[in-house]
């Protein structure tokens, strides 16, 4: 064609007219020739056929060089080779193929913030596969995000390939972490009502500052970003900017990687204020009047957007008290933006009243149906009670046993009069291994083991001992509680247990030395049956024989306690003594959580009847009683406070000597100090005999021995105590709420007092010191001791005898801290759920005290949960 074309005489060239032009036509591509012979080379592990199946050439068939490279390109996606070529002799086609490596196994290397387990389920590549590039590069772009959720915006990964033999490789991840990308600065554009301050302070994201070592807000996260923004329109809507928006909201990271600065860009509108409110029901049994005089908000007031959603709810919840379960509660908004005004119309629509159709329980694999389901207060074929329902989540939270925040859902039942009661549990460690450990002043090292179920069997019984071991004390107790008894709503108890307290002091320079000890072996039985549904009635009755002794080589005299070496008030406190006691606690308590209360109250009456039967004979009365706000964003306040008073019912008292000593023995008193009131040690608080030693200085005058180790000090206790405490739980980040930590601030207060005061040595409280009196001379001459008359002197003595002052002998005995005087300290604390168990320290300063009082400043413990 295209040489007939030129042959055309010139001139009828010229007379035809120009063609329109048209597409060119794709040329046609002629067969480079036929396939003779098809061959593979280089491969190892695939078979020649396997390789020639990827592509489209058979033997035989014509080729050209497109079915060549698309020969090519089908055999390269199939990834499973790093080079191929085809080589054409005259149509014998050669497969040269270059097979991709098998990975051998995958290594991660500087990962330490981001454990393995975390990283490697992301990770595609793995043992036994074929190492692709692609595949390498998806997975290091997997782990760079693991990274930037975490805020390490910083962070890179570098793969390396390590050759091996028979065509194998290792790849890995080398991981450089980076620190986590703070945010530098927020910056806020267009506010000119609040400051940006204020509205920083409504955000979850924080700037990064040195004081905010704890918080995770400090971090840079997509998802907080917008979670900032609604929070951001939340806080206007509540100030009455219903028009308020946000414009645009930008991240950006700084060159280095370290740091975003984030920028908002807010238009605040106009601020409206509420018009006329009312509510319209359908519902006959809720009167529209009525539910409109009890609307929070007033016409005039400014606009509150979250007093209007907790409006609805309010709603929503009293018809529920009525029965109501699925009222559907609507605010009709009729705003006027010429009045900037906000007028709502609270709709609540017809909806039948409700009965439980039935009550679900799931989750459940420990605990038996029946401790869950005995703790809700609606049963099948009850009207629905949304009171009821709360009080019923309330009390299955109270247990325990299962996680924190657990909610109780309603679902439609088989009719639309019928509600389902679904709670979905989940059941968490319920028993406590408990190790404590501390260091006082005068105990030295503390330990305490302790092991509790709270859910024994999935009974939801208690079960529990522990041991404490101190050179203070030491002690076994076994306890047992069925909450049910015969599935009756009656609790019955016991608890069996072996005490042995030990006091010490220090005596002239010398190591610590026992002063009394008391063995205490008793048991006790508990009931307890509700009376409403917040009070309930305790019984117990507890015997106990204790025993008081002093070290006889150390304190007894010609076989008689020795008031000069122990003092009065300890001779008078031993000897063995039967307590046969009734007694009687009456609860009153609204909490919605025992465990971690964080509204309500509770208050306890008690008193403990001794001489029913036995050798000692008391009333002792107490009265505690404490309460808990929430006071928004996590904080928790609480306040407590408790006294208690012991009356004796013996008659008068005396001690061997014949003076009067007080009616309530050493071993019934209160105490007061750690742990009850922080900053002050053990029995810290109230009255005690100190016994100052005494040496000579370098006048020769006879004064007291500086240094602890020269004062003996015996806490004797009081008959009447009361102590206070308020407490703030202060909430940290998301961070450290995952970490379990829950710092809180205090005060404490309180003081112990009302005993008779104890005859001190010599009445003056003086002792003056020993002389050795020797009498007759040779084989007949005795020697005794006696008191000296003076600090230095013995005095007359009998004709015939000598007397030799034993020098540094003397001591002052002085009676303290018998005050009612408030004793305050002042602290903060923190719980840590660690990895080897709650751990709980606690820093206190005492800003009030009384001499004598003996003050600590740190206590911690720990345990773990199983």
């Amino acid at each position: 064609m295209i040489a007939g074309l030129s042959a055309m005489p010139a001139a009828a060239q010229q007379r035809a007219p120009a063609p329109a032009a048209a597409p060119a036509a794709p040329p046609a591509v002629a067969p480079a020739g036929t396939i003779r012979s098809l061959s593979v080379t280089g491969q190892q592990r695939l078979e020649p056929d396997t390789v020639l199946s990827y592509t489209k050439l058979r033997l035989g068939e014509p080729f050209t060089q497109e079915s060549l490279d698309q020969a090519l390109r089908d055999l390269y996606e199939t990834e499973l080779f790093a080079d191929v070529q085809i080589r054409n002799d005259n149509g014998a086609l050669t497969v040269e193929v270059k097979e991709n490596p098998v990975i051998n196994r995958i290594v991660l290397e500087g990962n330490k913030r981001l454990k393995e387990d975390k990283i490697r389920p992301e990770i595609r590549l793995a043992p036994r596969q074929i190492y692709t590039r692609s595949k390498v590069r998806a997975d290091v772009a997997r782990i760079i995000e693991l990274y930037r959720r975490q805020g390490r915006f910083a962070a890179t990964v570098e793969p390396k390939m390590v050759q091996l033999d028979q065509n194998r490789v290792d790849i890995v991840f080398e991981i450089s972490e980076g620190p986590k990308s703070k945010v530098r600065q927020i910056n806020i554009i267009g506010n000119e009502k609040f400051s940006d301050g204020e509205l920083r302070g409504q955000m979850v994201t924080k700037q990064s500052r040195w004081f905010r070592i704890f918080s995770s807000g400090t971090s840079y996260d997509p998802d907080r970003l917008a979670y900032d923004q609604q929070k951001l329109r939340q806080f206007y809507l509540t100030e009455g900017y219903a028009d308020f928006r946000v414009t645009s909201a930008v991240a950006e990271l700084t060159p280095d990687k370290q740091d975003f600065i984030i920028t908002y860009v807010v238009e605040e509108g106009d601020r409206y204020k509420f018009g006329d409110v009312k509510v319209e029901s359908d519902i006959r049994d809720l009167s529209s009047d009525s539910l409109t005089r009890m609307l929070p908000m007033k016409k005039g007031q400014w606009y509150n957007a979250k007093q209007v959603e907790d409006t609805v709810d309010t709603l929503s919840e009293t018809a529920g008290l009525f029965g109501y379960a699925f009222a559907d509660v609507q605010p009709d908004f009729q705003r006027d933006k010429d009045t900037l005004t906000m007028g709502i119309n609270f709709r609540i629509a017809n909806a039948p009243r409700v009965y439980v159709e039935r009550v679900d329980i799931n989750g459940n694999t420990l605990t038996q149906d029946k401790v869950v389901r005995r703790e809700f207060r609606l049963a099948e074929g009850d009207a629905f009670n949304s009171f009821l329902v709360k009080r019923s989540k309330d009390r299955i939270n109270s247990l325990g046993f299962f996680q924190e925040k657990l909610e109780v859902e309603q679902k439609p039942g088989s009719a639309p009069d019928r509600i389902v009661l679904e709670t979905n549990v989940q059941e968490k460690s319920t028993g406590e291994l408990s190790l404590s450990a501390g260091f006082s002043s005068l105990e030295r090292f503390i330990l305490a083991a302790s092991i509790t179920q709270r859910n024994f069997r999935g009974k939801g019984q208690e079960l529990r001992t522990s041991v404490n071991w101190s050179n203070y004390s030491k002690s076994i107790e076994l306890g047992f509680t069925e909450p049910y008894f015969m599935d009756k709503n009656i609790a019955l108890g016991g608890d069996i247990y072996r005490r042995d307290l030990n006091s010490f002091r220090y005596l002239n320079n010398k190591d610590r030395d026992t002063t009394y000890e008391q063995t205490t072996t008793g048991f006790q039985i508990r009931a307890g049956v509700p009376i409403t549904e917040y009070m309930s009635l305790a019984l117990r009755y507890s015997l106990n024989f204790d025993d008081v002794t002093l070290d006889k080589d150390t304190f007894y005299t010609d076989g008689r306690c020795d008031p000069i070496k122990a003092g009065r008030y300890l001779c008078d406190a031993i000897g063995k003594r039967t307590t046969s006691s009734v007694g009687y606690s009456l609860i009153y308590d609204t909490r919605d959580n025992r465990i971690r209360p964080t509204r309500g109250h509770n208050v306890v009456l008690s008193q403990d009847f001794a001489g029913l039967g036995g050798s000692v004979r008391y009333v002792r009365s107490r009265l505690n009683g404490s309460k808990f706000w929430p006071l928004g964003g996590g904080f928790i306040f609480s306040i407590s406070a408790e006294g208690g008073y012991i009356h004796s019912l013996e008659g008068e008292r005396r001690d061997d000597a014949g003076n009067p000593v007080d009616k309530i023995r050493l071993t019934d008193r209160f105490f007061l100090g750690e742990p009850q009131i922080r900053g002050f040690d053990i029995r810290g608080i109230g009255p005690r005999v100190k016994r100052y030693y005494l040496t000579k200085n370098e006048d020769g005058e006879y004064v007291r021995n500086s240094g602890n180790r020269n004062v003996s000090d015996d806490a004797l206790g009081g008959k009447v105590y009361y102590m206070a405490r308020a407490e703030v739980e202060i909430p940290l980040g998301s961070g450290a709420r995952e970490m379990g930590l829950r710092p809180s601030v205090f005060v404490d207060a309180g003081a112990v007092a009302g005993l008779k005061n104890p005859v001190l040595v010599n009445g003056n409280g003086r002792f003056n010191g020993y002389c050795s009196v020797q009498t007759g001379s040779g084989d007949n001459a005795t020697t005794t001791t006696q008191p000296a008359a003076g600090i230095g002197t013995c005095g007359s003595v009998a004709p015939g005898s000598t007397a030799t002052y034993i020098d540094g002998s003397g001591f002052e005995e002085v009676y303290l801290g018998d005050t009612l005087k408030p004793r305050v300290s002042v602290g903060f604390g923190i719980n840590w759920n660690s990895p080897f168990g709650p751990f709980r320290i606690d820093i206190a300063k005492a800003l009030l005290k009384e001499p004598g009082d003996d003050t600590k400043l740190i206590t911690f413990n720990v345990g773990t949960q199983f």
